[in-house]
């Protein structure tokens, strides 16, 4: 690009920028798909500018995220201790391209990348980094990573994004790895050591102790200080670049991931305009639903009126640990296409991601357009929505913390999973919701499920009884309750009332939580018409499999008691695969009036060992706690996630389909068409489903509309059908 040129666009960009504050919505609410090339040191010397504009426009984006400064500078910054591309030669690529971005259009956000720095840096400002306890620094690779409570994050940082609002005028900030060292290290640098002990009045802990008041205390100050990052970079970007220049770091759209780094999710969207997620792809034990479950789990913080776009690779990266990603090779296009389409079904905005700006393996460019292009014609759809769902899942940042510490995985996140795959395998619509907001968002749910939400407040366990005295149906599982605030165990679970029953160990639900054994379950044949529903289709059966050990507990007076434990048995050799004791009195499912609490952790199991019979009892449990409040019924072959939004007057249902020879083992290569699927929608007030039209068939879908209910018929599915009713 020639001098004249990028002084011609740099002109056209701010003239497009100053039109665009006087009569338009800021670009963080219009701005619905997103292109990034993660820009390599060796990119300057061939980074062909008119080629990517032209793929913008093929991609139908509306705002580019370019790498500017942090680890690698890509502009002449006047600090010098800001590592430059080896091949920049003086060369301002951020800002050619921030400004033939503006020139079409599109929103700028600058990439930072800022946690780490080469040597150089290191020995000109050693009490900037982050120390181990022996003094020595603490290194990725070749580089040092900085401590976020030094002079870098406070000082440093805030003149560098200060320095390319100046150049370049982006409309916002990314950061990479804006929250510092992990919660795995303890960085015993003086800046940490001396705000620490202003903060709590202590030494620095020595090590990891969950139940060390101290560690407690330094884990607490770590999420008070990223918060406090946020609202610094906020302040500066603001301040330089004006009210609409927003800094959004960078967020995963796992809980797990998010306590690890110290950030709250919670609270960061609370701050939050625009949310952006760096959840690129699938893993092999959470499959591509889990980005449908991201999108409305942030959704439910962030609000349905935000956008929270989600950086998707169009490289191969790893689904699974210890697999390599090869990040200059194109992932197969439907295992990309099909992440995007979850992700769209939840709620979030799509966003490209190619790491270079040149590739010998060109097929990734061919991945992101059909998906993009469909998506700009339907936009309108897309968002603005609220999920319809009658049941919510109960979670918290803090029980991932304070109750899975370091066994999140486990404790928390398996458990999770298992209860949200089984309703998706039985097509039930849910929404996550937060613990803390459970007396704001359950107004409309007819059914809460805590599936081992160990860790809870006095007030949390307040607004659960209050859900349920005001006729709220309660499925809980495992420990849930059992554990305060700090993953201290209570006396007994604190709904204990609600259970009908009582913890039968302070460890419970903590202990030989990861072992598999050779253990049933044993249906009781008097409750089979006491509790039919929750029993469907094990007519034919007295026992069902389990896999898991448990304890005999208290029980209240009047409680059902429709499912008992088999202690475990040998399975080898076959001869000896009898049942030594083949009934006791140790419950494995207690009913309670309109709540059902499981001591066995049918969900926990359903999430390691995908049983059929474990998602059906689930599924079961939902469907007697909601009765016929049910939303939404689909009927017909195949692995299909259904999303429900409303939109003013009309229903919007996404059907997203996972039957694929890849469901558990990427990548998909094929998709399997099914159908045909017969649909029923309860037609909520004001809404008028007369009609429903597949917005990817293109298809018109006679409706029948019978006691408050629309029924409808979808031919076939292939990857995805969206429909619109009424």
């Amino acid at each position: 690009m020639t001098r004249r040129t990028f002084l011609e666009l740099s002109a056209a960009a701010k003239t497009m920028t100053a039109a665009a504050a006087e009569t338009k919505l800021p670009w963080y609410q219009t701005a619905l798909r997103w292109g990034q090339t993660n820009i390599t040191e060796r990119d300057p010397t061939r980074y062909d500018i008119p080629w990517w504009r032209e793929y913008w426009k093929r991609t139908a984006i509306q705002g580019v995220i370019i790498n500017a400064g942090g680890i690698v500078a890509y502009y002449p910054s006047k600090f010098p201790l800001q590592h430059r591309a080896e091949f920049l030669k003086g060369r301002d690529l951020y800002g050619e391209l921030a400004a033939a971005a503006h020139a079409d259009g599109l929103a700028v956000v600058a990439r930072m990348d800022s946690n780490r720095t080469a040597e150089d840096f290191f020995k000109a400002h050693g009490d900037w980094f982050a120390r181990q306890k022996s003094g020595e620094p603490y290194r990725a690779a070749d580089k040092y990573v900085t401590c976020v409570n030094s002079p870098y994050y406070d000082e440093y940082l805030p003149s560098v994004l200060k320095e390319i609002i100046d150049r370049s005028h982006p409309d916002g900030f990314a950061d990479n790895s804006w929250s510092g060292l992990s919660r795995e290290n303890i960085c015993y640098c003086e800046n940490c050591a001396r705000k620490f002990k202003d903060h709590a009045g202590e030494p620095l802990p020595d090590r990891k102790d969950w139940n060390s008041p101290v560690y407690r205390k330094w884990i607490e100050w770590n999420y008070k200080r990223r918060l406090e990052v946020w609202d610094l970079n906020n302040e500066t970007t603001k301040k330089a670049g004006g009210p609409h220049c927003i800094w959004m770091g960078m967020n995963s759209g796992s809980v797990t991931a998010e306590s690890r780094s110290f950030r709250d999710l919670k609270e960061i969207c609370t701050r939050s305009e625009m949310l952006l997620l760096d959840h690129q792809s699938r893993t092999e034990s959470t499959g591509f639903q889990q980005n449908g479950d991201a999108g409305k789990l942030v959704h439910g913080l962030l609000g349905w009126n935000k956008l929270a776009p989600e950086s998707m690779a169009l490289y191969q990266a790893p689904s699974r640990p210890g697999q390599m990603s090869f990040r200059l090779a194109a992932k197969p296009p439907r295992e990309a296409q099909m992440w995007m389409l979850e992700g769209i079904a939840g709620g979030i905005q799509l966003w490209w991601h190619h790491v270079g700006a040149y590739h010998e393996d060109r097929r990734a460019y061919h991945t992101a357009e059909p998906v993009f292009r469909w998506h700009k014609e339907h936009d309108r759809y897309l968002v603005n929505r609220q999920p319809v769902a009658t049941v919510g899942v109960v979670w918290s940042q803090r029980n991932t913390d304070y109750f899975g510490r370091d066994e999140a995985a486990t404790l928390v996140d398996l458990p999770y999973r298992g209860m949200t795959e089984a309703l998706i395998k039985a097509r039930i619509p849910y929404v996550p919701v937060n613990a803390d907001h459970i007396t704001r968002d359950t107004h409309e749910f007819r059914a809460l499920l805590l599936p081992n939400v160990g860790a809870l407040s006095d007030a949390q366990c307040t607004a659960i009884r209050d859900f349920v005295k005001k006729g709220g149906a309660l499925i809980a599982t495992g420990a849930t309750s059992l554990y305060n605030e700090w993953g201290d165990s209570r006396k007994d679970f604190a709904l204990a009332d609600l259970f009908g029953a009582h913890a039968p160990a302070p460890d419970f639900g903590r202990s030989d939580r990861g072992q598999s054994v050779h253990s049933y379950l044993r249906i009781d044949p008097a409750m089979r018409s006491r509790v039919r529903p929750v029993l469907e289709g094990f007519e034919e059966t007295e026992i069902l499999p389990f896999g898991g050990m448990l304890e005999n507990m208290q029980l209240d007076p009047g409680v059902l008691v429709p499912l008992t434990f088999i202690p475990p048995f040998p399975v080898y050799p076959p001869e000896t695969a009898w049942m030594r004791t083949p009934k006791t009195d140790i419950p494995a499912l207690i009913l309670n009036g309109r709540v059902a609490y499981l001591p066995a952790e049918i969900d926990s199991r359903f999430g390691r060992d995908n049983l059929a019979d474990h998602a059906r009892l689930l599924a079961n449990l939902v469907h007697w706690a909601v009765r016929e409040a049910m939303p939404l019924e689909v009927r017909g072959p195949g692995f299909i996630d259904c999303h429900l939004y409303r939109q003013n007057a009309r229903l919007i249902l996404h059907l997203i389909n996972l039957s694929n020879e890849a469901t558990w083992r990427a990548p998909i290569e094929e998709w399997i068409p099914v159908g045909p699927l017969h649909v029923t929608v309860k037609v909520p007030a004001g809404v008028q489903a007369a009609s429903a039209r597949g917005l990817v068939s293109g298809a018109a879908m006679p409706v029948e509309v019978s006691n408050g209910r629309a029924s409808f018929e979808v031919k076939s599915i292939r990857d995805h059908e969206v429909v619109v009713i009424g």
